[in-house]
């Protein structure tokens, strides 16, 4: 029975890679991710922290966490190396675990197995430094660990890297394809906001032409209207929405299915650009459609219109609006424009350019997880309970929005959470798309 592939947004699968010190461990995952990543030296105990990587095979991605060498009867600091490889393995979807195949197998192997067994994790067994035909025969001497066939590999020369990688896929939950790849045709734009704002009026200025009809009266707009425009020398494809008055659940005939379709179009959108009318208070319908906006996990640019109509007075309250109403969308880019002119229009593709590439930003596992390392050591989570949660590693599974899932010790509290998302924010922009962080604390051993 095949596994159903994970939503968009969810945690990449992580394989553990374990064994014993200097069995090549970190000369294997320099090799699963296809660069020199892992520091390799000759002598045991190089690696001792768990590290991350990002890997792919096969248009599947998956985190692969590199440990230190594991000796379950270790004592001072080789025993925090062992502890670090038991971390990784609690919060891992599936381990693999190394086994030098010229040395055999030993009683710290065997130990090894004895926990790997209790974690109940899939563990794939790799035959390392097998460099000839002599050496795999030797190899199968491993199936005695019990934990099926050994898949025979040089992790220095490649030898056997393919199979043994088809057997880790096996191993870890289905996850989408590849997904940074572009997605194709012109850029979507959904123009979202409250009735006669002016939402048609910007689109007519940007297509150069009466494309869509404009009214006084509010709600002239029902259907959404695709339009493909071209502006700064590029194609996009704008979308007007219906003005959406009230919220769904209380909105009736016509405005139901109106707004029904304005949700779907934002759906549709990978932008959305919120007009708001300069020139009235920013109002509570304002910021329910910035929710949906931000619920949908898409980019989102704010455009003042009607600006010829805000004197010095309004534009004093209206920063005092923008600082008090819109807290929680400050990532958003904001213009001032007047679309019935055509004044400052132009400032349109900078911002929306600006939140697409925000919207699709990665952060490479390694900068993400020294980030961690700096923020949780100058700024721990409070101790609860005489409890102090902590963050293990971290990784991005996903673009469109930058999702962000925390392995940790125990939960975080939902302020700690605001607090990494805001230093997320500083650190790597971001601009103009929400960010969603996620946390995956590790089970307790019953």
């Amino acid at each position: 029975m095949t596994e159903q592939p994970p939503q968009p947004g969810q945690p990449l699968p992580v394989l553990a890679v374990v064994g014993r010190p200097n069995v090549g461990k970190s000369t294997l995952v320099n090799r699963i991710i296809g660069r020199r990543e892992a520091v390799v030296e000759d002598r045991p105990g190089v690696t001792r922290d768990r590290v991350s990587y990002d890997a792919v095979w096969n248009g599947r991605q998956f985190t692969v966490v590199d440990t230190g060498g594991w000796d379950p009867d270790a004592r001072g600091l080789a025993a925090q190396v062992a502890a670090q490889a038991e971390v990784a393995v609690s919060v891992a979807d599936a381990v693999l675990f190394v086994v030098d195949a010229a040395v055999g197998i030993t009683d710290a192997d065997e130990a090894v197995v004895r926990v790997l067994r209790r974690s109940k994790k899939p563990v794939v067994l790799a035959a390392n430094k097998v460099d000839d035909q002599r050496a795999e025969a030797e190899a199968h001497g491993l199936w005695n660990l019990g934990l099926g066939e050994p898949q025979v590999v040089s992790a220095l020369h490649g030898r056997g890297s393919g199979d043994l990688l088809d057997a880790v896929l096996a191993a870890l939950p289905e996850t989408p394809p590849e997904s940074f790849e572009e997605v194709g045709g012109p850029r979507r734009v959904a123009i979202v906001g409250k009735p006669n704002v002016g939402k048609s009026s910007l689109l007519n200025k940007l297509a150069g032409s009466e494309r869509v009809v404009v009214d006084d009266v509010a709600g002239t707009t029902v259907d959404p209207v695709d339009e493909l425009i071209d502006l700064g020398g590029r194609e996009w494809r704008f979308i007007d929405t219906a003005g959406i008055r009230r919220r769904v659940k209380e909105a009736s005939g016509q405005e139901y299915y109106a707004s029904l379709r304005t949700a779907t179009a934002i759906d549709r959108a990978e932008v959305a650009v919120l007009v708001v009318d300069g020139s009235h208070p920013i109002s509570e319908q304002d910021q329910r459609i910035i929710r949906t906006v931000a619920e949908a996990g898409r980019a989102l640019v704010i455009a003042f219109n009607k600006w010829d109509l805000v004197d010095e007075e309004r534009r004093h309250y209206l920063e005092r609006e923008i600082e008090r109403e819109l807290v929680q969308v400050q990532w958003a880019p904001r213009i001032n424009i007047t679309a019935r002119t055509g004044w400052h229009v132009d400032r349109l593709v900078p911002a929306l350019d600006s939140a697409l590439a925000g919207w699709e930003t990665r952060v490479g596992t390694g900068a993400l997880n020294s980030f961690f390392g700096r923020l949780v050591a100058e700024h721990p989570h409070p101790v609860r309970g005489g409890r102090q949660p902590r963050v293990l590693f971290a990784t991005q599974p996903s673009t469109a929005p930058p999702t962000f899932v925390l392995f940790t010790t125990g939960k975080l509290e939902a302020s700690y959470l605001r607090f990494i998302e805001r230093r997320l924010r500083e650190e790597f922009g971001f601009v103009g798309t929400p960010v969603h962080v996620q946390q995956k604390p590790r089970e307790r051993r019953k």
